[in-house]
């Protein structure tokens, strides 16, 4: 790639960070054209549903919220140690959870906020080492709060370090959550400035991904280079209308691990940077 198409694609990210497309006044998005609006959930397609336990109380939680955003940190060096049922489920709630209905149908209230709450996001799952769960492929259900089962694996390590692009630290998380995105659930609210939206509601996500998991103890690492293909092919998803985004491992964390996660970052020291 020469020097004058890297300056074009930047100029186009930054136009498309702008929204300096030249709109047509004639415009207008399905939602104000009058176009019945996308379903707020995907069907289970699975007849195995887990229903996610929400005995919050009996976690132990750090409840110091400043003790909290001051030691989130990405953390890369996991135990290969199995996390409880709820203190997945309390992840899951924290990062996609319903609150309640607007209306009769809508728009949800979640434990996020979202563009037009519009919640284009779902979260399905690579479960690896979590208490009563059989290894394998898993969708959140969250108009329940409950999981679906898609597909047993022996070993899910291959996968896990394929589809994050052979980081292969990856793989000794208990859990990786993958980002699938709706597409239309945001395009009919936004239409052609939805895409840019749903990149500030993915952030959301992340953040109470990360703080879910400090307030239990456990570590997270938030990964945007994936590869699509896979993901989408795995979780059973056309790569169009719905695609995975971005993922998040998670994983039980030592104290005593805190060398090996510095030495990520040896490079810094190595080149006086």
């Amino acid at each position: 790639m020469d020097q004058s198409e890297i300056k074009r694609r930047i100029a186009a990210g930054r136009a498309f960070m702008h929204m300096d497309a030249e709109e047509d006044p004639d415009y207008t998005t399905d939602q104000y054209a009058g176009v019945k609006q996308p379903p707020l959930f995907k069907d289970p397609v699975s007849d195995v549903i887990i229903t996610l336990p929400k005995d919050f109380e009996n976690l132990n939680i750090n409840n110091d919220f400043l003790q909290v955003i001051n030691t989130r940190v990405s953390s890369r060096i996991y135990r290969e140690e199995g996390m409880s049922l709820l203190e997945l489920s309390f992840i899951l709630w924290c990062a996609q959870g319903v609150k309640g209905i607007r209306g009769k149908s809508y728009a949800t209230l979640r434990t996020v906020p979202c563009g037009g709450a519009r919640h284009e996001f779902e979260l399905y799952l690579c479960v690896q080492h979590v208490q009563g769960l059989s290894a394998g492929y898993y969708h959140y259900l969250p108009q329940n709060h409950s999981l679906e089962l898609l597909n047993k694996a022996e070993d899910v390590k291959p996968f896990i370090s394929e589809s994050l692009n052979e980081q292969a630290w990856a793989a000794k998380a208990g859990v990786v959550f993958y980002l699938d995105m709706v597409a239309y659930r945001a395009e009919w609210r936004y239409g052609i400035y939805a895409h840019r939206i749903a990149l500030v509601d993915a952030g959301y996500i992340s953040e109470n991904i990360y703080l879910a998991c400090t307030a239990l103890g456990l570590g997270s690492c938030a990964i945007g280079s994936i590869e699509e293909a896979i993901s989408n092919r795995v979780f059973g998803l056309d790569g169009n209308e719905e695609f995975i985004f971005m993922a998040h491992p998670v994983g039980k964390i030592a104290a005593e691990d805190h060398q090996k996660e510095l030495d990520f970052y040896a490079f810094v020291k190595e080149n006086n940077l």
